[in-house]
């Protein structure tokens, strides 16, 4: 017997409207490409938007159809992720940090049709046209006055196009599991894979983020998402501030300490969101200048594990609550977040910091478990450890057009494998130790390079650390610490290698510690581990 209740689907243009609706008051606030700070509101936007869905289908975008977009944080982009979906084509948003050869292969995949393209990167998209034969059109993101000249094939002006249409639009309606956006993964092993997501996830997913055990958004909350919209989806956030009409403001393309700290100073924002890489930029502004931050709140850290001596300096320093994160591009992509549930909250400042360090807890919509090498579950006892593997709603259970390598990320029975080796307690709290692929393995046991690389962060001079293994004639490996120093800072390793001699463990003991001027990052701000194994395959350990 099925429930007689309506059948409503969950669609990304009933959140929009019910913003202008219910909202439409409330500022969108951003940094322009141009130069000036750009402010509207949720209804200004809406009309933009409807203006926008008239504009692709005069262009013959229809339901199913890829449109892409490379560009950053900004007004025009967001109104993108609402115009594009909302007709039933799939917002398709491109890393440009990737290498050209990667972006052309998911353009090419992903069968787009037409580009949005921010005015930073119309040479990006300008050098590799050529390669591009089956792509219709390029529309630079931009007004007339700023229009530049361009070697680009049928290209159009973002505000001509939608200036030439009707502030109305009758969205249509269509099933909930239609496909909405496009993202693909970094592609550090083989060609980028693509996450199709759909409306039904989308909402489902952005419903968790704006809850309490989510990033706690409100009509209330001022948010600024440090994170780009160009990857996974600004996590969501530029969703979530939208489904409650809180205040969003963009940064466009100013992710430096200043730029960030003038944005959440002058606009009062009350929680952000971004990378580790983010924060230690603002973190050394806000000492060099002595600056405070009075109306921050919360900070969500992912994409990276965020160092204690980060997470301190937010709270201790700063009066700003840090809440860990963790999640996937094939998770649409968050999955835990480090909110703490009643017993840990009452903890000691010590014990609780230790839960803080962790990824984050389970909670409902994701479900989460940890295998052995057969492929067992192993306990949730927060001790043993193994190959990570998740299941939910708005989780892939396929890669776009590419089943070949759908077949070897999933089990038999549905769950997709992470690739993250981790730690879960009977609790739902989730560490991960490692990627499978850079655990170290010495004399039969594994060192984690994320929590040695986490506490050589913490000793002063240290700007950035990563840890990998090199083989040892006797351990099978050992690790070698990489280190990025502080400008102006004066340390040698032996002072690291004796920081470190409380932290961890004596046999996790890094064998040398070099310097580095900077480490490679992936095109998501990862550090990169496959060109320092490759820079340091011949580097002679001390003990070996």
């Amino acid at each position: 017997m099925r429930g007689l209740m309506m059948d409503d689907p969950l669609l990304i243009s009933g959140m929009i409207e019910y913003a202008a609706q219910n909202h439409g008051y409330q500022e969108i606030v951003s940094r322009s490409v141009e130069g000036p700070i750009h402010r509207y509101t949720y209804a200004d936007a809406y009309g933009r938007i409807k203006q926008l869905a008239n504009a692709l289908e005069r262009l013959g975008v229809r339901i199913g159809d890829r449109v892409a977009t490379v560009a950053w944080n900004g007004y025009r982009h967001f109104e993108l992720y609402y115009g594009v979906s909302g007709i039933g084509a799939v917002c398709h948003t491109i890393n440009p940090r990737l290498f050209p050869e990667q972006i052309v292969y998911i353009i090419d995949h992903a069968a787009d049709r037409f580009i949005f393209v921010d005015l930073t990167f119309v040479p990006l998209i300008e050098a590799v046209q050529d390669k591009l034969p089956a792509l219709e059109g390029v529309i630079v993101m931009t007004d007339a006055a700023h229009m530049p000249e361009t070697s680009l094939a049928n290209a159009y002006c973002y505000e001509d196009l939608i200036g030439a249409e009707e502030q109305d639009f009758a969205w249509p309606q269509f099933d909930e599991n239609t496909a909405s956006s496009l993202c693909y993964t970094s592609g550090t092993t083989g060609n980028p894979k693509g996450a199709l997501y759909s409306h039904r996830s989308t909402v489902l997913h952005t419903m968790f983020v704006c809850a309490t055990d989510g990033f706690g958004v409100s009509n209330g909350t001022v948010i600024l998402p440090a994170v780009p919209m160009f990857h996974v989806n600004a996590w969501g956030l530029a969703y979530a501030a939208t489904m409650y009409g809180a205040k969003l403001v963009l940064p466009g393309m100013g992710y430096d300490g200043q730029s960030m700290y003038e944005l959440l100073d002058e606009e009062k924002v009350t929680m952000t969101a971004g990378v580790p890489t983010i924060w230690l930029m603002l973190l050394d502004y806000l000492k060099k200048e002595s600056k405070d931050l009075p109306h921050l709140k919360s900070a969500g850290i992912g994409g990276a594990a965020a160092p204690l001596s980060m997470i301190e300096a937010f709270e201790d320093d700063y009066g700003v609550r840090v809440h860990h994160a963790w999640g996937m591009t094939e998770m649409s992509p968050v999955g835990t977040t480090a909110h703490l549930n009643a017993r840990i909250a009452g903890l000691p400042k010590q014990e609780r910091r230790a839960y803080q360090q962790k990824q984050g807890r389970e909670v409902w919509g994701v479900k989460l478990k940890i295998l052995d090498d057969e492929g067992n579950e192993l306990p949730r006892d927060g001790k043993a450890f193994g190959e990570l593997a998740v299941r939910g709603p708005w989780v892939i259970d396929s890669y776009f057009e590419n089943e070949d390598a759908s077949q070897t990320q999933f089990t038999d029975d549905g769950w997709f494998l992470t690739g993250d080796v981790a730690t879960l307690d009977a609790e739902g709290h989730m560490q991960i130790v490692d990627r499978s692929k850079d655990v170290i393995k010495s004399g039969g046991e594994w060192i984690s390079t994320i929590d040695l690389e986490n506490a050589a962060v913490g000793y002063p001079g240290v700007a950035e650390a990563a840890v990998i293994g090199l083989p040892h004639p006797k351990w099978d490996e050992r690790p070698l610490l990489i280190v990025v120093k502080t400008q102006d800072a004066d340390i040698t390793g032996e002072e690291i290698l004796e920081f470190l001699s409380d932290k961890i463990a004596r046999w996790w003991m890094p064998d040398d510690v070099v310097f580095a001027d900077e480490l490679p990052h992936t095109a998501t701000g990862k550090i990169a581990k496959i060109p320092l194994r490759e820079t340091y395959k011949d580097h002679k350990l001390p003990t070996a």
